[in-house]
């Protein structure tokens, strides 16, 4: 089959075995390293790399197109939040697999052809993600249940926790992520995806701005017949939350706002009321928990006040702020 070489990555002239799709903002340098762990990973296979630059304003796009001449830059002009910026990508790509990667993501050697083995082992997996390690090497969670108005319970109740070797109700936290499963979704840090399953339910829905896109775009797939899997043989390093490290107060607004679309999405008003209810008392009770551990433990005082000011913030914002949004597709 034909391609050309630049530096190691062998790039397909006719369809790659693999199209990365790399959404950067405000991450110059962090994706530059990222691009370079991608490009030692991809030695050998025939492969293309985009990059959207989704509405950056520290020079990012320049810093990609001079550093990284060999992947093909596309420039936003404004930030279409992570799904978004993925489907201006994923428009473009003409890969057989789609790899999609965060810019603060590094595979590991070896990552990304484990990844490509798993998906071509096994024909009804649609997406297989990998083993995700924080930069000091320890274990990050990334799997999880898909969001039910009778998960939220038994989370907000300590039902999940309690029963937490049960099959159908753990919810991933307390397995080490160290065996070859099918989950209900992974997170979208890094994932290879059949281009099969995404051409079947189509790209991101852009109405989540940023969180539970990747688990919205997977129960879509999991509803078209698609397992969605993990492997440990793929191994990533991934540092978390660079993007929007600088505001928390915005982090933490779009995401529960993105759980609520999710939830009304696909549970509609009674499930997003059903959520609503069980993070408020859940909220509340722990809320009122880490106030005590304030007022008995110096040591702890610090982080108890932390958690407590932020879980009754949850526990108000829960039962009072009724900004729905809008009902999806």
């Amino acid at each position: 089959m034909p391609s050309e070489t630049t530096s190691n990555i062998s790039v397909a002239t006719d369809t790659p075995q693999i199209s990365v799709v790399i959404v950067s903002f405000n991450t110059a340098q962090m994706t530059l390293r990222c691009l370079e762990s991608v490009r030692a990973d991809l030695a050998g296979i025939r492969a293309e790399v985009i990059v959207v630059d989704n509405g950056s304003t520290d020079g990012s796009a320049k810093a990609i197109a001079d550093g990284a001449p060999w992947a093909k830059l596309i420039v936003s002009p404004r930030n279409l939040g992570f799904g978004g910026g993925n489907n201006l990508g994923l428009v473009e790509a003409r890969g057989e697999n789609l790899l999609l990667i965060n810019t603060d993501a590094f595979p590991q050697p070896g990552a990304i052809p484990a990844l490509l083995r798993y998906l071509n082992d096994h024909p009804n997996t649609a997406v297989v993600g990998p083993r995700l390690l924080n930069a000091d090497g320890s274990m990050q969670q990334s799997c999880f249940r898909f969001p039910t108005p009778l998960r939220s319970w038994m989370e907000n109740l300590w039902i999940s926790t309690a029963m937490k070797h049960h099959p159908s109700i753990d919810d991933y936290r307390f397995w080490p992520h160290d065996a070859e499963r099918c989950v209900d979704f992974v997170i979208g840090a890094c994932i290879l995806v059949r281009r099969s399953a995404y051409k079947q339910v189509g790209g991101f829905d852009e109405r989540f701005f940023m969180y539970a896109e990747e688990s919205d775009w997977m129960y879509r797939m999991h509803q078209a017949g698609w397992e969605i899997n993990f492997t440990p043989a793929a191994v990533v390093t991934h540092l978390g939350g660079v993007s929007g490290a600088g505001d928390k107060p915005k982090i933490n607004r779009v995401f529960f706002e993105s759980l609520d679309y999710y939830e009304l999405k696909h549970h509609g008003f009674a499930g997003l009321l059903s959520l609503r209810m069980a993070m408020t008392i859940g909220c509340t009770i722990r809320a009122g928990l880490w106030t005590a551990v304030m007022a008995v433990s110096s040591k702890r005082r610090e982080l108890a006040r932390s958690k407590a000011k932020l879980l009754a913030w949850l526990a108000v914002r829960q039962s009072t702020c009724w900004r729905l949004p809008a009902r999806g597709a």
